[in-house]
């Protein structure tokens, strides 16, 4: 597989992660650093990068891009690199309304361009893994959920983030929805309370949330970035470096037949064909030892193979992903309301 000649769209915090694994991988090739800040963009210059301020300065030589600019701006920067023929890989969430998800989705198709949404918890090897064990749990019956982490303060200092859209539930919560619907399928309902007590912005901090599964199981899911514990997808992983590592399982499947904490994926479940009732005991078993790996850096790896024509059943799809947004608009509809909310289909 030839370098996949490939820019970035904004080197904030997420871009600078791509801009790093894409130098450092032999299968892409960084074209371009497109930066619109004047300043920030000369210092990116000062460190050997190819940083321009305009998305007409890339070279045209560029085949796809990611697109790592503050979620309102998705749809646009996107849609602006689709339009120029390139395959697009846009950072999670796909983008800040459900109907700009479609219609981009829905343009890519048009253009036969593939699209794919930066949901990299995906490539991890326990997520796989998890799926496999899941199947032998039986009917799954719960999912119950938590992601808390106090952001530091100064992450508020962009006025961005502090606006309508940038809460948790966009922010974070995709990443959780994402990979929920990834183990369990389709949440078809919500039910939803938000707070912002802790923070006193007009975003929420807090999110409680209930779920149901087209298959029937029932979950529920704990959400705020301003409470501080051990229990959340990158606490309990170390995946991203800005994250410290603090351990605690965060998510809790259970089926008819035994159960699952992830991401250890230590199970329990009965032996042979002893009935798995409250009379007869589970036995624990230890999840694997598994190979850890940059979930950007494997995701990337996989956006460059997809790209070049490769087949890829990982990788979020701009369809999966609009599933995604679907059940976040539910979520910010049935906490206003107040009401039990439908997931549009």
């Amino acid at each position: 597989m030839t370098e996949l000649p490939i820019c970035v769209i904004d080197a904030g915090s997420i871009g600078m992660r791509h801009i790093g694994c894409a130098v450092a991988s032999d299968k892409l090739r960084l074209t371009a650093v497109v930066e619109a800040d004047t300043e920030r963009c000369a210092a990116l210059v000062a460190e050997g990068l190819p940083a321009v301020l305009r998305l007409d300065a890339v070279p045209p030589d560029t085949r796809a891009a990611i697109i790592a600019t503050p979620t309102p701006d998705h749809a646009l920067s996107a849609l602006a690199c689709l339009e120029r023929g390139w395959v697009v890989l846009v950072e999670k969430p796909m983008t800040a309304t459900l109907a700009e998800a479609e219609a981009l989705t829905a343009r890519a198709a048009t253009l036969g361009l593939p699209l794919r949404v930066g949901h990299h918890r995906r490539c991890h090897p326990f997520v796989t893994e998890a799926r496999v064990r899941l199947r032998h749990l039986g009917a799954l019956v719960l999912v119950q959920g938590i992601w808390s982490l106090r952001k530091h303060d100064t992450y508020y200092d962009p006025p961005w983030r502090r606006q309508a859209g940038a809460g948790p539930i966009l922010t974070n919560l995709s990443h959780e929805i994402d990979l929920l619907q990834f183990f369990a399928g389709p949440i078809t309902e919500v039910a939803a309370m938000t707070a912002n007590a802790a923070r006193g912005f007009t975003i929420e901090d807090t999110t409680a949330l209930s779920l149901r599964f087209a298959s029937g199981a029932l979950g529920s899911f704990v959400l705020s970035d301003a409470g501080a514990s051990p229990w959340a997808f990158e606490a309990s992983t170390g995946e991203n470096p800005a994250i410290a590592p603090r351990g605690g399982d965060p998510l809790r499947f259970v089926g008819t037949r035994g159960a699952l904490s992830f991401p250890s994926l230590d199970t329990w479940a009965v032996t042979g064909d002893t009935p798995a009732d409250w009379q007869h005991p589970l036995t624990r078993t230890a999840g694997p030892d598994l190979p850890k790996v940059d979930g950007i850096a494997e995701q990337l790896h996989r956006f460059a193979a997809i790209a070049q024509g490769a087949g890829d059943d990982l990788l979020a799809t701009g369809a999966e992903a609009c599933m995604t947004m679907a059940v976040l608009d539910a979520v910010r509809l049935a906490a206003d309301t107040g009401k039990t909310r439908k997931v549009a289909a």
